[in-house]
């Protein structure tokens, strides 16, 4: 109860670091949605076109295209990839009380990966009358489902009598996600020159597919499954002490991991669902501020929702005009900026120790 309390009632200083941190956090928001909108491969920026409708003047049909249609709703998916794939790394790091856990480690990823694997190169096995209803939203569809499917699965090897087991289910992810990997490259080696393109390309992830459907229908998941994480702050605080301890205290330690894992599930499926594979935005996040303004989750979580939402926002962006016309995949992008940091987090946590 104590350590709780000192989780939860943090020195004036800190408290004032996490309160300036959001706020800050906030504007840099504003400034990366400034930045998105006003960049890109072609030369309409926003800016301009704010002057002419400040003049009185109406947008050609190129600048309404390249605002309304390609750079707005890839802004919104960037926001919502980023902030879902943030949150679940630091419910992910909360629940397993491991600084390495990722939104991969319940499997979505890999389940994710083997449902659009499965799609890209057996999907012209489908029935005419199914992909016409499907049309181009196969892959996501098969890569939601397989993200789903298989934290379900490990939810259910972990669980019995109704208690999950944190250690069971580290191992049986691991397990899943060699026998998806196994079950992928069986995949892969059947592919041809053109599907292994396209695998190759959505490993890598990306948001220049960005619509206002894609939006439309990954918003509403991803947005209730970040509600639901950021509900879990106290529970996660608490159980940085052990499940003996945070059950005594009063949190549902059973009922608050089955939310942490359906809403990680919920918003990490839906994520890589739409943009493939990114990596590092999970786990990077949430220890650059761990070290800025401590370890409240209550806190936490949501400044981890906007720096990510920051982070993946700026990622496209570089994406976009570091090679344009051509574009880079983000996850190449990610990685980049994201290994380094990763490394000089480590290196400064030993340091600590060493001290």
């Amino acid at each position: 109860m104590a350590a709780l309390s000192e989780i939860e009632t943090a020195p004036r200083d800190r408290l004032s670091r996490a309160r300036a941190l959001h706020w800050g956090l906030a504007g840099a928001f504003g400034l990366a949605c400034i930045v998105s909108l006003q960049v890109g491969a072609t030369n309409v920026t926003l800016l301009a076109m704010l002057a002419k409708l400040a003049q009185g003047e109406a947008l050609s049909q190129m600048e309404r295209v390249v605002l309304f249609d390609i750079r707005l709703p890839r802004l919104a998916m960037g926001m919502l990839v980023g902030a879902a794939l943030a949150v679940s790394g630091a419910a992910m790091q909360g629940l397993f009380r491991n600084p390495l856990a990722d939104p991969g480690i319940v499997g979505v990823g890999a389940g994710a990966g083997l449902g659009a694997i499965l799609a890209i190169v057996l999907g012209g096995l489908l029935p005419a009358a199914m992909i016409d209803l499907i049309g181009n939203q196969l892959v996501p569809v098969a890569a939601f489902l397989g993200g789903w499917g298989s934290t379900l699965l490990l939810y259910r090897v972990s669980t019995r009598h109704g208690s999950t087991s944190v250690a069971t289910m580290l191992l049986a992810g691991i397990a899943l996600g060699a026998l998806a990997g196994a079950l992928s490259g069986i995949l892969v080696y059947m592919a041809d020159d053109r599907q292994l393109r396209d695998l190759t390309f959505w490993g890598l992830g990306s948001l220049a597919g960005a619509s206002w459907a894609k939006v439309i229908s990954a918003g509403p998941l991803i947005g209730l499954s970040i509600g639901a994480a950021l509900m879990l702050g106290r529970g996660l605080n608490g159980l940085a002490l052990g499940e003996a301890t945070a059950a005594h205290i009063g949190i549902d330690v059973q009922r608050m991991k089955s939310i942490a894992i359906l809403a990680v599930a919920g918003a990490t499926g839906a994520a890589v669902a739409v943009s493939g594979g990114i990596g590092f935005i999970g786990i990077v996040v949430p220890h650059l501020l761990r070290l800025a303004s401590g370890p409240d989750h209550r806190t936490l979580l949501l400044n981890s929702a906007l720096l990510g939402a920051i982070l993946l926002v700026l990622a496209d962006v570089i994406a976009r005009v570091v090679i344009a016309p051509a574009e880079l995949p983000i996850g190449i992008v990610t990685a980049v900026l994201g290994a380094p940091v990763f490394l000089w987090i480590l290196l400064k946590r030993r340091g600590l120790v060493e001290k």
